[in-house]
C-alpha cells in the first residue's frame, strides 16, 4: 500500500511535475494550492509527509505547518518546505516552525526524491523502535511486577462499540487513517472520528498514550 504525500503550492507546474514525479516514485499524492485547502486533506488523507511552498494564498505555508503542529498526533509528521524565500531569517523561522527541510527553489526533483524517502524511512524507523521498547517495556512490567497483578487496574471494561474495537486494533498494528479506512471501508474522515472517541474514552490525548493504554488494560 503506498504512502500519502501531500503538496502544497499554488503554482500548477510545481504541484503537477511534484506529483507526477512522487506518483511515479510509487507514492500516493494529494495537491492544494493554499494552507486551508491542505489543512483539510490534512483531515481528510492523513499523509504520511507534506511537502509545501511557503508563499500561497489564503494561508502561507507557515501558518499551514504551525496548524499541523499544533496537533500532538501530528508532531512526528515530516515537513519539507519548497520556496524561494531563503534569506536566513527565512529558514530559521521555517525550523522553528518544525519543517525538517528546507528546500530552496528552484530545485531538482531527484533531490526532493531522496529527501522524502530519507524523512520516510526515518519515521519509519522511529515508529519501529517506539514499538519495540513499548513490547520491551511491558515484558519487563509483567515479570518485575508480577506478584502484584492483582492490585493493578490491568482489566477494565469500556463502552467500545463494535467499530471502535475494529479500529483499536488496527492502530495497534500502526496502520495510519487511509490504511484502516481501505481495510474496513471507511472514510479517513469517519476514521478520525472514531479515534477521537477512542480518545475521548480512554482519557488519552494523543495516538501513542492511546494504544500505550490499550495494551496496559489488556484491550488489545
Amino acid at each position: 500500500m503506498p504512502l500519502t504525500i501531500l503538496v502544497a503550492d499554488d503554482d500548477l507546474g510545481t504541484r503537477l511535475a511534484i506529483s507526477d514525479y512522487l506518483e511515479a516514485a510509487g507514492y500516493s499524492v494529494v495537491a492544494a494550492e493554499n494552507g486551508s485547502e491542505a489543512m483539510k486533506l490534512v483531515d481528510e488523507f492523513q499523509p504520511h509527509l507534506i511537502v509545501t511552498d511557503v508563499t500561497m494564498p489564503q494561508m502561507d505555508g507557515y501558518e499551514f505547518v504551525r496548524q499541523v503542529r499544533q496537533r500532538p498526533a501530528l508532531r512526528l509528521l515530516p515537513v519539507v518546505f519548497l520556496t524561494a524565500r531563503t534569506e536566513t531569517r527565512d529558514r530559521i523561522r521555517g525550523y522553528q516552525l518544525g519543517c525538517d527541510v528546507y528546500l530552496p527553489k528552484p530545485f531538482e526533483l531527484q533531490e526532493l526524491g531522496v529527501i522524502v524517502r530519507n524523512l520516510l524511512e526515518r519515521l519509519q524507523m522511529i515508529e519501529a523502535e517506539w514499538r519495540s521498547r513499548t513490547v520491551s517495556a511491558l515484558v519487563a512490567t509483567d515479570s518485575t511486577t508480577a506478584p502484584q497483578l492483582s492490585t493493578m487496574p490491568i482489566d477494565i471494561t469500556i463502552a467500545f462499540t463494535p467499530r471502535e474495537k475494529e479500529v483499536l486494533t488496527l492502530l495497534s498494528e500502526g496502520l495510519s487513517n487511509m490504511q484502516i479506512g481501505e481495510r474496513l471501508h471507511l472514510s479517513p474522515r469517519t476514521v478520525e472520528k472514531h479515534v477521537s472517541s477512542l480518545l475521548h474514552k480512554t482519557d488519552t490525548s494523543n495516538r501513542s498514550e492511546l494504544l500505550r493504554f490499550a495494551v496496559d488494560h489488556h484491550l488489545v
